[in-house]
């Protein structure tokens, strides 16, 4: 902007020196009374002076109020990441030494609030991500039936979840196994079972 303005001035300094000699030139070739350019007059010039100079002052003022105002919005957003690089310093737990009971309850309750935000939104990836697998199992189940179909094989049955959850005692009681202790060959075993029935 400035050398915008430096080139103004020069280009009027430019006229205003030659301005006399352009106008005495053009009345020698057409006549003084055949032809005259009065926007090169020496009076047309002399009452634009003051209006250039109020147009140059207008574009220093707005130049000078427009680089203040950057230089104010520029020192604005200077304390503004202060602010936020020291609040982020101590919610990683960094300077609070000079932090107030306060202060800290804030930044406390602050985390608390973050964390269980973070624990929402994880519990919700994993509820998806069940329903996702459960999709999944319900295609390949439908898939593999397809197969033992096409394969005229019976297709596996997995075991019923009501006996996997049963605890040990309940299956022990329904189990046949024997759990004596025995010493000796396997022949005398067998005797002794007959014998002691």
């Amino acid at each position: 902007m400035q050398e915008t303005i430096e080139r103004y001035q020069r280009h009027t300094k430019d006229v205003h020196t030659n301005n006399y000699k352009t106008t005495e030139h053009n009345m020698q070739l057409c006549g003084q009374e055949d032809f005259t350019f009065p926007f090169f007059s020496a009076a047309f010039l002399a009452t634009m002076e003051p209006y250039e100079q109020i147009f140059l002052d207008f574009l220093m003022n707005s130049i000078g109020l427009k680089s203040q105002h950057l230089k104010h919005e520029a020192a604005n957003m200077a304390k503004k990441i202060e602010l936020l690089e020291i609040s982020k310093r101590k919610l990683l737990g960094e300077g609070l030494g000079s932090c107030s009971i306060e202060e800290l309850q804030q930044i406390e309750q602050q985390l608390e609030r973050s964390v269980s935000s973070i624990r929402a939104r994880k519990n919700q990836v994993f509820k998806e991500q069940i329903e996702q697998l459960k999709e999944k199992e319900k295609a390949l189940a439908a898939e593999n039936a397809m197969l033992c179909e096409k394969c005229g094989v019976q297709p596996y049955q997995a075991p019923n979840q009501e006996n996997e959850t049963l605890p040990s005692a309940e299956r022990s009681q329904n189990s046949d196994v024997s759990t004596d202790l025995f010493i000796g060959l396997p022949e005398g075993r067998a005797k002794r079972l007959l014998l002691g029935n």
